[in-house]
């Protein structure tokens, strides 16, 4: 079950990667740039995609661990239960990541 001490801990792996807070729930951002935050009423993980099409295809893919709420209709972003695997869960925190992650942090990451 992923919580957001959990989350953070994955997220140390990826530099510039940082908690915030986002509409009073934390959150993880990249310069300011919103990767994923808490729902503030559902328990689900919001996580910044890069396309809506994308967000469909997960939803297609695994509907018991992705969806939407009419809020996310046209916006590329998906809900994430907190039952979603870790594996899963790190491959999708990666891509939010290094879409909005810096030149540099990429290099450090890619170097390890």
């Amino acid at each position: 079950m992923l919580t957001f001490q959990r989350i953070e801990e994955l997220a140390g792996r990826f530099p510039g990667l940082e908690s915030s807070t986002s509409y009073g729930t934390p959150a993880l951002k990249v310069t300011k740039k919103l990767v994923l935050r808490m729902h503030q009423s559902e328990d689900a993980i919001v996580l910044i995609l890069g396309s809506v099409s994308e967000q469909k295809q997960h939803i297609e893919d695994d509907p018991m661990s992705f969806y939407i709420t009419d809020h996310y209709l046209d916006y590329p972003a998906v809900l994430i239960r907190p039952t979603v695997s870790e594996v899963t869960f790190l491959e999708l925190l990666e891509r939010s990541w290094r879409r909005v992650a810096r030149k540099q942090d990429l290099a450090i990451f890619e170097s390890r």
